[in-house]
């Protein structure tokens, strides 16, 4: 995998993945787009929720709806690492149960969601789940 971040201007930068997709970030405290610390709040979060909205449609589950809020804590003084990160997963479905969700959120936690597991090598991550189910 390669991607490539280049100056813009201040402290914004546009990186750009292999695939061609851009995106701005911005290194003064997400004055004008995401910081790069929120960038990898946000990849943690959608990493683990293509991971659950998936293993629930294998699983034949009428998923309609997968939210997952984020919430983080870092360490005050340099580097400002993260130190806590939960992903609180609201999922919505048709006769959803809540076994699959926590099933699914666990296989993402232990096996499937690199970017977690990456961060969970030095970051406390934890899971929550909340299921609506029509």
């Amino acid at each position: 995998m390669q991607a490539r971040v280049k100056w813009v201007e201040g402290l914004s930068f546009i990186g750009e993945s292999a695939s061609g997709h851009q995106v701005l970030m911005d290194g003064n405290a997400g004055d004008k787009a995401p910081s790069p610390m929120e960038m990898v709040l946000m990849a943690t979060g959608s990493c683990s929720a293509i991971d659950v909205v998936s293993i629930l449609q294998k699983g034949r589950h009428d998923v309609t709806d997968c939210e997952v809020k984020l919430t983080s804590q870092r360490r005050e003084e340099a580097p400002r690492l993260f130190t806590h990160i939960n992903l609180h997963f609201i999922v919505t479905g048709h006769n959803l149960a809540d076994t699959a969700v926590e099933r699914a959120v666990s296989l993402s936690a232990e096996k499937y969601c690199s970017v977690a597991l990456m961060l969970g090598k030095g970051v406390d991550v934890t899971h929550s789940v909340e299921v609506i189910s029509l």
